[in-house]
């Protein structure tokens, strides 16, 4: 390991991502700053550093995946420690941004929680937020802070240009994930389609029509996340049924709860390609189930942060 010269700079985890986090300080050439997550005998979280951080540059990796509220708490209470030691700057790297899927209000009182956990982060102590594939990109105007917001759509596009697959066709499965779509089959050049559905709950959804030839091709379905995987599935049906030869599947973040696996163990999905955004558990770890890493491209991103150069390059 090639060691970062720079002694300022210093990244540090909790209990969400810690393979992640170790894979990322690797590629910069640094270890994992020193701290410590425990729980009080009534379950609150207590946190020690022990290391000093004063005046330096603090990366903190911590996805708010599932337990999500745990590890919410364990990142506030992180961020206000890192604030009493004299931080010089607090940079919370998220690779995924739980409670983003409530982002305005649909129906009378409901919350936007997207933007009560930017509120959460500013008023903790939080200095930048560095991100990978927010669900609505607008969340970044939740924020007075800098939010860099990184694409897993060029690692997903590679891995599929590398199987050499012919004939293909990206799908969306929703309207909302058109312009994702677009991005990757920009990158495949391949045409798009797709799914017409409608969600007449949280976590069900119908399809209603299929928008574009799928006929004799081989899909890709793209999303940002996976979480129950009834669109997915559902969708993957939909495209064989219209004459798709073969079907895959990939997204950003493998929220992947509940049903999802046995769905898409028993689907017509043929592989499923995720990335590490959140951490999968052995039994997810199915033959049907890719995962690729984004720690390369993280560690890139926070090396350029520290360094005042340029992040937008990163972003396709």
């Amino acid at each position: 390991m090639v060691k970062y010269s720079d002694p300022s700079l210093k990244v540090f985890t909790l209990n969400s991502n810690k393979e992640l986090a170790q894979e990322i300080a690797e590629h910069i050439g640094i270890s994992l700053g020193k701290n410590s997550v425990m729980r009080f005998s009534d379950g609150e979280v207590q946190i020690n550093i022990e290391e000093s951080i004063r005046g330096c540059d603090v990366y903190l990796i911590q996805s708010t995946s599932a337990p999500a509220n745990e590890h919410i708490m364990e990142l506030l209470i992180m961020i206000d420690a890192l604030k009493r030691a004299s931080a010089r700057t607090i940079n919370v790297v998220m690779p995924y941004y739980g409670y983003a899927r409530q982002d305005r209000k649909a129906r009378a009182r409901e919350p936007i929680t997207a933007k009560l956990v930017a509120n959460l982060l500013e008023t903790a102590g939080a200095t930048r937020v560095l991100t990978l594939d927010l669900h609505a990109t607008q969340i970044q105007g939740f924020f007075d802070i800098p939010v860099d917001q990184l694409m897993g759509v060029p690692i997903l596009s590679d891995y599929f240009q590398s199987k050499e697959l012919d004939d293909l066709v990206v799908v969306s499965p929703d309207h909302g994930g058109v312009v994702r779509a677009r991005k990757m089959a920009d990158r495949l050049k391949t045409p798009i389609a797709i799914i017409d559905k409608r969600r007449p709950r949280p976590n069900v959804s119908e399809v209603m029509n299929i928008v574009g030839n799928v006929e004799g091709k081989t899909a890709i379905i793209i999303d940002d996340i996976i979480d129950t995987a009834g669109t997915i599935t559902l969708a993957a049906n939909a495209l064989i049924e219209q004459g798709a030869k073969e079907v895959y599947a990939c997204c950003t973040h493998p929220v992947l709860s509940g049903p999802a696996i046995e769905r898409i163990h028993n689907s017509k999905i043929k592989e499923l390609v995720v990335t590490n955004t959140i951490e999968l558990e052995e039994e997810k770890k199915i033959d049907k189930v890719t995962e690729l890493s984004v720690a390369a491209l993280m560690a890139e991103a926070i090396v350029r942060v520290h360094e005042d150069a340029s992040v937008s390059t990163l972003f396709d």
